[in-house]
């Protein structure tokens, strides 16, 4: 078995240890192993170098989809217009909307990353480590259970959210743009898990 790639130039086609598989779903943080060659930012070409600058030249993932240029493209736009537009719902709420997506499909890291940023916006890390543990069906509060249960209905394969699901969101002060930033946050997360479920698996880091 191939040893980490530690530079962006290295093979990262390998398998992850099974003793460095993640248990079950955390707030901690995971590294990802493609299963697919990333691009060495060396070799991108003009159209792939913009969209690996900065930090997203150094991790594999966006490595991976710089294969296809144009469609990360216009997913970087899409999650910059869903997660940080200005206007309607909250982020941490959108993010809490990342996290019941993610952990509906069983995407362990996805989860991982967007529970920590719920519980760094909301301050309310017991509340997302509750929703980690005992999955969709847990019970928060009024507020948080209506998102949750619209959300995971929705990210259903076929969804199950119904108009009841809207009114009582509805009943709970949440405007039209509210609810349509819980759909978009949900659409794009169930697009995202799988696309990160077909590409590579999550690992526990190495001890220091």
């Amino acid at each position: 078995m191939s040893e980490i790639a530690t530079t962006p130039g290295a093979s990262e086609v390998r398998s992850v240890e099974i003793d460095r598989r993640p248990t079950g779903f955390t707030q901690e943080h995971l590294d990802w192993v493609p299963w697919v060659e990333p691009i060495r930012v060396a070799d991108a070409d003009a159209e792939q170098l913009p969209l690996l600058a900065g930090d997203r030249g150094v991790g594999p993932y966006f490595r991976v989809l710089a294969r296809n240029a144009g469609v990360l493209a216009h997913r970087s736009g899409n999650d910059k217009e869903i997660f940080y537009g200005r206007d309607g719902l909250g982020r941490a709420e959108r993010e809490l909307a990342a996290t019941v997506t993610s952990r509906h499909n069983g995407c362990e890291y996805c989860a991982s990353v967007h529970s920590r940023f719920t519980s760094a916006l909301s301050k309310r890390d017991a509340d997302v480590q509750r929703l980690l543990d005992e999955g969709n069906g847990v019970r928060v509060d009024e507020r948080w259970d209506a998102i949750i249960d619209f959300v995971d209905a929705l990210a259903a394969n076929p969804p199950r959210a119904e108009q009841s699901h809207i009114a009582r969101l509805r009943e709970l002060g949440f405007t039209d743009a509210e609810i349509h930033d819980l759909v978009l946050s949900t659409a794009s997360f169930s697009w995202a898990n799988r696309l990160m479920l077909t590409l590579g698996e999550p690992e526990v880091p190495p001890r220091s």
